[in-house]
């Protein structure tokens, strides 16, 4: 036995440092990430203590990634830090005059910087409007969305789609952008298809030109905005199989100012506010009557309602609101990003290994290791001014946003961001493990060859282990 000792002794003196046998957890996360989907892709990983940052695991922590909709994760620490979590942004409705003596104004201005408007706050707004005594706008209404420049998609983001994540950023926007289109098959093939556009407005004009299939035929349905004259229609075409579902299908609009203007008529309307005239756009003139400034939803409301659904439309919205707060209006992609950069600079994160072009994530161009969000993790998770709002707007696993269907084996124990591009993903959040011991983690992967959906399990084995055992 004795000899026994003095070999093994002799044995572990003899290795190298590097040579020290990896933790259970290690095995475990390096076994995860052994998945056949990702042989070959790029892989990079970082898991440290949530109060000491003792590395409990780290696979090229240092290497930029594209880190896809992780880069949420910056974009809503910054925006947090820059206007604080109670800020309410605000639209402003100007006219020439106060209602007069029958409640008539005449040209009715809007000016936007809401990123969360709805079609719901509209009609509050609309409301709020009529009990100032509006019950007339003679000639019009006038959309200023000069806060943000007329950039709506950023260039390398390349060839949009009309998918509502490829929602225009503008300064007065609804909606995000987007609208639904509802699709249900008819009765009997050669039937027509039923459709209902949500919100139901003149401005959105549908051409249906779909039918009804045979109940065994292949789904070919298209869902196609197109702009057309200061409308915008919607081009449905294709065939239905008979006795399918309705499906909602979103998409997104080209002109968001001329789309808030449509929603904004509509809802004045229901509130029983004639509107005559047209819609035009332009800036506020200098001479003009503030009659209502309408808050919206605080903006942890809105970073919580970004982050948990991974809405693009209002990350972009955010970066060029800081651009326009850091260097005036229009907000513009590189002064928001620079003003992104220097926010999170000021709160202690070395901003040197980022490469950012964007707020959503949408861009190739955007390069993040996993230790920067580590790191930015740990700063929101130790500010008492917005750490528990960054920390709250993280979707949970196998419960919402979008890890409502995902990582079943960490159920209730991670919050995470997720990110998707094709052949991209990554997940970064915070983990609790099975000896009540919580962690920060990072874990990204590009150029994988196999399907998203295995390379997403593949990561959400990642943190089931990382919650189990010790």
């Amino acid at each position: 036995m004795r000899r026994w000792v003095l070999a093994a002794i002799a044995v572990g003196l003899a290795l190298p440092a590097s040579a020290v046998l990896p933790s259970p957890l290690e095995q475990r996360l390096d076994a995860a990430l052994a998945a056949r989907v990702l042989r070959g892709a790029r892989v990079a990983g970082l898991v440290v203590g949530r109060e000491d940052g003792r590395v409990l695991y780290a696979r090229s922590p240092d290497r930029g990634l594209v880190p896809a909709s992780n880069l949420k994760i910056l974009t809503a620490i910054a925006a947090l830090s820059a206007f604080g979590p109670s800020h309410r942004f605000r639209t402003e409705l100007f006219a020439g005059a106060p209602p007069d003596a029958d409640g008539a104004i005449d040209v009715l201005s809007i000016r936007g910087s809401d990123p969360a408007l709805t079609s719901e706050e509209i009609w509050r707004l609309a409301a709020d409007l009529r009990r100032l005594g509006v019950r007339r706008i003679r000639g019009g209404l006038r959309l200023d969305d000069s806060g943000f420049d007329g950039e709506r998609w950023h260039p390398s983001w390349g060839r949009v789609s009309a998918r509502a994540y490829h929602a225009p950023v503008g300064a007065l926007s609804v909606n995000y952008g987007a609208f639904a289109v509802e699709v249900g098959a008819g009765e009997e093939p050669g039937d027509p298809v039923r459709v209902i556009l949500d919100p139901p407005l003149p401005f959105l004009r549908l051409v249906n030109r779909a039918r009804t299939g045979r109940a065994r035929a292949r789904s070919s349905l298209r869902v196609e905005p197109a702009a057309s004259n200061g409308f915008e229609d919607v081009v449905v075409s294709g065939v239905v199989p008979a006795g399918r579902e309705a499906k909602t299908y979103y998409r997104s609009v080209r002109n968001p100012a001329r789309y808030a203007g449509a929603v904004i008529r509509y809802q004045l309307e229901a509130n029983g506010i004639e509107v005559a005239g047209e819609t035009i756009t332009g800036p506020v003139p200098d001479a003009v009557t503030l009659l209502l400034s309408f808050e919206g939803k605080s903006l942890g409301e809105i970073v919580r309602l970004f982050v948990k659904f991974s809405n693009n439309a209002i990350a972009e919205s955010l970066v060029k609101a800081m651009g326009a707060r850091a260097t005036g209006a229009p907000g513009t992609w590189k002064s928001g990003v620079a003003a992104m950069l220097a926010e999170l600079a000021s709160l202690g994160l070395d901003v040197e290994p980022l490469t950012l072009v964007d707020g959503s994530g949408l861009s190739y161009a955007n390069r993040v290791p996993p230790r920067s969000f580590v790191e930015a993790l740990r700063i929101a998770d130790r500010s008492f001014r917005f750490g528990p709002e960054l920390v709250a707007a993280l979707p949970i696993a196998a419960s919402d946003g979008t890890l409502e269907e995902r990582a079943e084996g960490a159920a209730d124990r991670v919050r995470a961001k997720t990110g998707l591009l094709t052949r991209v993903t990554a997940l970064s959040g915070f983990a609790q493990r099975a000896d009540g011991g919580e962690v920060v983690f990072c874990v990204m992967v590009n150029g994988y060859r196999g399907s998203d959906e295995e390379a997403m399990e593949a990561l959400d084995r990642f943190v089931s282990e990382l919650v189990a055992g010790p």
